[in-house]
């Protein structure tokens, strides 16, 4: 048990520069294009229902589920009242959850913790996966997970390193491009169930006001990465 303690929280080596250059602009790139980004949004899906599900429980509310879609939409079911801080406080964790969850990665990578990430990330998956309420979003845990689980286990430490920075890098990029899609829907008024508009409905601000929220966070939360991640 103590070996595995010390395994879990063993920090690893700064790595070079060029590692921490060359990982964020690979992640600056998946998410830019349009096919790559279409081919890895699901796990930005992930992460903002996490946040909806996290939140949930911090307030108290009843988690009925969670449904990750194929053309990935996600949803995320609670009971509780309809109104009141509990609700507005679910509502708003989900467009901020990647960039946090990416500045708290951001965090641990840059401490070299980089096995301690590997297994937090597995936990959270594991824990979404008891929460699953359809096949498809068991079988994308499931194939994530496994992923991440052989990364922990057959890759030598330099990769894990490397595979770290490209997520932690993604998960902050990845985390402002739905906020201005979600902008763009509104626009075009094909988002009126959206985030940004519930919350509209809940408080007395306009959704406006909550879409600059979430880019303001999610611009803080890169700015962030990009300090602890500096290796200068």
């Amino acid at each position: 048990m103590s070996k595995l303690l010390t395994h879990l929280f063993a920090a690893q080596p700064t790595p070079e520069p060029w590692v921490v250059g060359v990982s964020a602009f690979a992640a600056f790139l998946i998410v830019a294009y349009t096919t790559t980004w279409q081919l890895t949004r699901g796990l930005i899906t992930i992460a903002h229902e996490g946040g909806h599900a996290v939140a949930a429980l911090l307030t108290r509310r009843k988690l009925q589920g969670i449904r990750l879609h194929s053309d990935t939409s996600g949803v995320t079911l609670t009971r509780g009242r309809p109104n009141g801080p509990g609700m507005v406080l679910t509502a708003m964790a989900g467009y901020v959850a990647p960039s946090l969850l990416g500045l708290g990665a951001a965090w641990l990578t840059a401490e070299g913790r980089v096995t301690l990430l590997i297994w937090s990330v597995l936990l959270f998956l594991v824990c979404m996966l008891l929460l699953i309420r359809n096949l498809y979003g068991a079988l994308i845990l499931l194939v994530t997970g496994g992923a991440v689980l052989a990364l922990s286990i057959y890759a030598p430490d330099q990769v894990q390193q490397v595979a770290a920075q490209v997520a932690v890098w993604f998960l902050l990029f990845g985390g402002v491009r739905p906020i201005i899609e979600l902008q763009r829907k509104r626009r075009r008024r094909q988002a009126s169930d959206s985030d940004a508009d519930q919350l509209a409905r809940l408080t007395f601000l306009p959704g406006g006001f909550y879409v600059v929220f979430f880019l303001l966070v999610a611009g803080a939360a890169v700015a962030g990465g990009a300090v602890l991640m500096s290796p200068f």
